[in-house]
C-alpha cells in the first residue's frame, strides 16, 4: 500500500511538472509512513514540506495542488491535509483486507523479496578464540550474526556465513601450555600453576585425555620445566613474561612434533565443542576458515601494500602507512624479528575474502574492537578495494543477571557462564530472542528471571503464545458441527469491520517492510519489536471479540484473519531462530 501511495504521489508530481506548476528538474522520492493516530488516516506523506523550498510554494498550498493532481484509485477513500502540510491517506477496507489472501497463498514465503538482487555477501561472526567454551557474550554475537544472515537471505542476498578460527596466535600457545601443565600435575608433578594460564575445568579434561593417549611420554620434572623461568606476578614478576617463557619451555622440552600434538588436542576439542554448542543454538556456518591457512597469503598481502606504495621500513620493522587513509597512527605489519603481526593476518584475510568473489563483507565484532575499524577501512583501500565494500557491525557485551545480581565472568579463571549453561537455563528460544531484541550496539542486561517467566512481560513467551493460541483455536473449531472453511472465510473478509480487525490487517501488511528494514539496516530488533506488537494486537483482539460464532461467515472470516497472523508470526520467528509452538 505504501508503494501504491508513493506511485500515486509521483504521478501527481509529474502532472504538476508538465503543467509548469513545479520545476521539471525536481527529483525526490516520496516518503510514505503509517500513521499512529488513525483519525489522521492510515498513511501520511511529508512530500509537500520536503518540496516547498525548491518549489517556492507554501507547504499547505503545495499539498493541495498535489491532492488535486492525484489519480483516482479505489484503494484510497479520502485524502486530506493536516498540520503544516502533511498529506493523509485513508485506505478502503477492501484494500486493507487484500493482505489476507496474499499471506494465505504465500505461506512461509510471505515477506520474502529479491531486494538484494543476488549480491554475494559474506557475514563473518562469532570467530571467538578457540581457547575455551563460548560464554554468554559470544552468544549475543552468534544470535546477531545468524539472524542478520537469515534476514539478508530472506530479502534476496546471496549469503555466506563464516567463522574465522584464530588458531595461529599467542592465545593458542597459552592454551597448549596450560593443557601440558595440567597434564604434568596429573603425572604427579607439583608446582604453582601460572596466573596467566587457562584455569577452566575443561583444561583438566583435555589434560586427562592427553595422559590417557601418551601416558608418561610427555612428562618432565617440574624443576626442569620452571628452571630459569622468570617469576610470576604474585611473586613479584611479570605474568606475561612468565607464561611466554613457559611456552618456550614447552616447545623446547617436548619438541615441535609433541608440542603440536598438545596444541592440536586443545584446538580440536574446543572447536568441536564450539561447533556443537552453536549447532544446538541453531547457528551454523558455510565455512570454518583457519588463520593458519593464511601463512602464504600474509606475505602476499604485505607485498601488495609494498607494490601500492603504502609500506615503509623503520628500525627494521615494516609499517603500513594507514594514516594516509584516516587512521590515527601507522601500523606495524612485520616486526624487526621478522614475525608478522595479527593485523597483517587481518589484511591477508580481507584480501582473501574479496579474491573469493564476495561483493561485500560484513564483520560482526565485539564493541571493544571499535578502534579497529579505521585501520581495517584503511587496509581495504590500500589493497585497492572500495572501503564501502566492508561493513563492521559492533555488538555490545551482554550483562547477565540472576536473582537481580550481576554475574561476573573471566575466561582465564574459568569462572564464566557458558552459552550452553545459559541455554540450559532459559532455553534456546528465549536466548535467541532476547539477544536480538535490542540494537546490537546498545548495552544489554539479560534478565534470566524474565526470560524464564510465562507472562506478557516476557516478549518471546508472549509472541509464541499468540501462535499457540491460534493453533488451539483452529483445533477447537475442527470439532464444531460446521467445520471451518478457509475459502468461505476469504470470501467474507468484508465482514471484518471492527477497528481491531482493520488494525491487525494493516499490521500484517507491514511485515514485508519490517523485514526489509531489519535486513538492510542490520537491525534484527526491528523485526523482534514488530512481532511483539503484532502479538499484542492479536491478544487484544482475541480477548475483546468472540471467535466461535454461530454466524459461520463472520466466524470463518475471523479465523482466516487469525490464520494470517499465525503465518506471519511463524515466518518472523523462524528468521529470528525461534520456534513457533502449537501448544503451550
Amino acid at each position: 500500500m505504501k508503494e501504491l501511495i508513493a506511485n500515486l504521489i509521483h504521478t501527481a508530481l509529474d502532472s504538476l511538472k508538465a503543467a509548469g506548476t513545479l520545476p521539471v528538474e525536481l527529483d525526490v522520492q516520496a516518503q510514505v509512513d503509517a500513521t499512529r493516530d488513525k483519525t489522521h488516516g492510515d498513511f501520511a506523506s511529508n512530500i509537500a514540506m520536503v518540496l516547498s523550498k525548491q518549489a517556492r510554494r507554501n507547504p499547505r498550498e503545495l499539498a493541495q495542488a498535489i491532492i488535486a493532481a492525484l489519480p483516482a484509485d479505489a484503494a484510497i477513500t479520502k485524502v486530506e491535509i493536516a498540520g503544516p502540510g502533511f498529506i493523509n491517506f485513508f485506505v478502503s477496507s477492501a484494500s486493507t483486507a487484500e493482505v489476507i489472501p496474499s499471506i494465505i497463498a504465500a505461506g512461509s514465503a510471505f515477506g520474502l523479496s529479491q531486494l538484494g538482487k543476488g549480491e554475494k555477501v559474506q557475514v563473518e561472526f562469532v570467530s571467538a578464540n578457540p581457547t575455551g567454551p563460548l560464554h554468554v557474550g559470544h552468544g549475543r554475537g552468534a544470535a546477531y550474526g545468524a539472524t542478520l544472515s537469515n534476514l539478508m537471505a530472506a530479502v534476496g542476498y546471496d549469503i555466506q556465513r563464516e567463522y574465522y578460527v584464530n588458531d595461529a596466535g599467542r592465545q593458542m600457545n597459552i592454551l597448549a601450555a596450560s593443557v601440558w601443565l595440567r597434564y604434568l600435575e596429573l603425572c604427579g608433578e607439583e608446582f604453582t600453576f601460572p596466573s596467566n594460564g587457562y584455569k577452566g575445568d575443561y583444561i583438566r579434561d583435555y589434560a586427562a585425555e592427553l595422559l590417557q593417549r601418551v601416558e608418561q611420554a610427555y612428562r618432565h620434572p617440574a624443576t626442569t620445566v620452571f628452571d630459569g623461568v622468570p617469576a610470576d606476578e604474585p611473586a613479584g614478576g611479570d605474568k606475561e613474561i612468565h607464561i611466554d617463557a613457559l611456552i618456550d619451555k614447552a616447545r623446547d622440552l617436548l619438541g615441535e612434533d609433541a608440542y603440536e600434538v598438545v596444541f592440536q588436542l586443545g584446538l580440536t576439542r574446543i572447536l568441536d565443542d564450539i561447533r556443537d554448542d552453536l549447532g544446538e543454538f541453531g547457528v551454523t556456518f558455510n565455512e570454518w576458515f583457519s588463520e593458519r591457512s593464511l601463512t602464504e597469503n600474509v606475505e602476499r598481502a604485505i607485498q601488495t601494500l609494498i607494490d601500492n606504495g603504502h609500506i615503509y621500513e623503520q628500525e627494521g620493522a615494516l609499517w603500513f602507512r594507514s594514516t594516509t587513509f584516516g587512521d590515527d597512527k601507522d601500523r606495524v605489519v612485520k616486526r624487526d624479528n621478522g614475525q608478522t603481526t595479527y593485523f597483517a593476518s587481518d589484511i591477508a584475510y580481507l584480501q582473501n575474502k574479496f579474491e573469493r568473489g564476495f561483493d561485500r563483507v560484513i564483520y560482526v565484532w565485539g564493541a571493544d574492537h571499535h578502534g579497529y575499524i579505521p585501520r581495517m577501512k584503511a587496509a581495504c583501500e590500500a589493497l585497492g578495494f572500495d572501503p564501502e565494500r566492508i561493513q563492521i557491525r559492533l555488538v555490545q557485551f551482554a550483562i547477565l543477571y540472576r536473582g537481580g545480581e550481576r554475574v561476573q565472568m573471566s575466561t582465564r579463571s574459568g569462572s564464566f557462564v557458558t552459552l550452553r549453561e545459559l541455554r540450559d537455563e532459559v532455553g534456546n528460544d528465549a536466548a535467541r530472542f532476547f539477544y536480538v531484541s535490542r540494537k546490537a550496539e546498545q548495552h544489554m542486561d539479560f534478565d534470566l528471571d524474565l526470560a524464564k517467566s510465562e507472562s506478557k512481560d516476557n516478549p518471546v513467551y508472549y509472541i509464541q503464545y499468540a501462535h499457540a493460541r491460534i493453533c488451539t483455536l483452529l483445533q477447537k473449531v475442527a470439532a464444531e458441527e460446521t467445520a471451518f472453511d478457509q475459502a468461505r472465510g476469504l470470501n467474507n473478509l468484508s465482514l471484518l469491520e471492527q477497528e481491531a480487525e482493520k488494525d491487525l490487517m494493516q499490521k500484517l501488511a507491514r511485515y514485508p517492510e519490517a523485514l526489509e528494514n531489519a535486513a538492510v539496516n542490520g537491525d534484527p530488533h526491528i523485526l523482534a519489536h514488530y512481532l511483539r506488537e503484532l502479538a499484542g494486537d492479536f491478544h487484544t483482539y482475541y480477548n475483546a471479540h468472540r471467535m466461535l460464532l454461530e454466524d459461520v461467515n463472520l466466524r470463518d472470516a475471523r479465523l482466516v484473519l487469525s490464520q494470517a497472523v499465525r503465518q506471519v508470526v511463524a515466518n518472523g520467528l523462524s528468521l529470528l531462530g525461534v520456534s513457533a509452538p502449537e501448544s503451550m
